[in-house]
């Protein structure tokens, strides 16, 4: 499973794309429809109009990554379509990737226990 490290920035389209496009046309959709930076080394993922297909791309430092799913079986579970994007954390990310209910991925609560006195 292909899934970003912590602190990576993860932002999901909401409305579907034309999945004909590679990472230099879904890179122009970044700018365009997202107003981000797609050299900046985000992760952004996009969905076909079938909620079976989902579309990642990346700036590694070196090029333009394109990764992409379809799932055999089922459905990705994407949030309401709509303008814009949203942000997910890598975690959710990774369970997406999965095919499985990524709203159920609560970030990990990092703060540290009370000292007992």
């Amino acid at each position: 499973m292909i899934v970003p490290g912590r602190g990576v920035r993860v932002l999901i389209a909401l409305k579907p794309v034309d999945f004909r496009k590679g990472a230099n046309g879904l890179a122009a959709l970044v700018q365009e429809t997202i107003k981000a930076d797609p050299f900046s080394g985000a992760v952004f993922v996009f969905r076909a109009k079938r909620a079976d297909r989902l579309k990642l791309v990346y700036w590694d430092g070196t090029g333009l990554c394109l990764f992409a799913k379809t799932l055999e079986n089922g459905r990705f579970r994407w949030p309401k379509i709509e303008d814009g994007a949203m942000r997910m954390t890598p975690a959710q990310l990774g369970a997406l990737i999965e095919g499985l209910d990524w709203m159920r991925v609560h970030a990990e609560d990092t703060t540290a226990p009370a000292a007992s006195a």
